[in-house]
């Protein structure tokens, strides 16, 4: 099965896999700034980290910067990322805000696809996924796990967990603390690929990671981060880096 989901002009499908390049500006100009820097080098996707601009909760602020952001991206995909503090981000915010946070950025359609992190509650995961889909904006569910690999076994039911709340595509990173780990994450994504419905966005991270995102396209990871400038997590490397790496196992 070749699993797919389409965003605007972009295709995310198995076998193929697109580069996303995260901006993490603290600032409006920040922001500004990382985006054209990052649109420069033709990325499929630009992730906006909202959880580093210091306005985030500001509405009007952030409804200034983001018709600012997508003016400067064009038709290129914007995918809009709140990563809370538990999962690896820069702020602390409770679900409360959170939903209404991404209720606005919705109901504004102010972004392409959005990452809602899986450990919310079911019924607010639902009303975020089933309010997107009604303003036609993709999403990806997703869940990080820094304190190690789960197994292969919990890594599928994660994933099948993903597509039966009706997520566009599913998405896991894990910190491996041996290599065998990398080749769990690897073989669990693979079997998986060729089962779902939707596309994964697998990630193996830190330096001992690295090999999955260059590999993605073998084993059925849809995307993978690459920089222009600063990393937003882990293991991330250069976008003409991975570019010229990944062209040797791209299919």
């Amino acid at each position: 099965m070749s699993a797919k989901a389409t965003v605007g002009h972009t295709t995310f499908e198995t076998g193929k896999t697109k580069i996303a390049v995260p901006i993490t500006g603290h600032t409006a100009v920040e922001i500004q700034e990382q985006a054209k820097a990052a649109i420069a080098f033709k990325p499929d996707t630009i992730e906006w980290r909202i959880d580093y601009y210091d306005e985030v909760l500001k509405s009007e602020a952030y409804l200034q910067t983001a018709q600012k952001v997508r003016a400067i991206l064009g038709d290129t995909i914007l995918l809009t990322t709140f990563r809370t503090t538990g999962e690896g981000g820069q702020l602390v915010i409770d679900e409360q805000a959170y939903m209404k946070l991404y209720q606005s950025i919705i109901e504004n359609q102010l972004t392409d696809m959005l990452d809602i992190e899986d450990h919310f509650n079911e019924a607010t995961i639902s009303r975020l996924i089933y309010l997107a889909h009604r303003h036609n904006i993709s999403v990806i569910l997703s869940a990080h796990e820094f304190q190690g690999t789960p197994p292969e076994l919990e890594i599928i039911n994660i994933l099948e967990q993903m597509q039966s709340q009706n997520a566009d595509i599913a998405k896991i990173a894990a910190m491996p603390r041996k290599f065998k780990d990398v080749l769990t994450l690897m073989k669990a994504t693979s079997i998986e690929s060729e089962k779902l419905e939707i596309p994964i966005i697998a990630i193996s991270m830190g330096h001992l990671g690295e090999i999955s995102i260059v590999t993605a396209p073998v084993f059925g990871s849809v995307m993978s981060f690459a920089t222009v400038g600063d990393a937003s997590a882990p293991g991330q490397m250069d976008i003409e880096t991975l570019r010229r790496e990944m062209k040797i196992f791209d299919k």
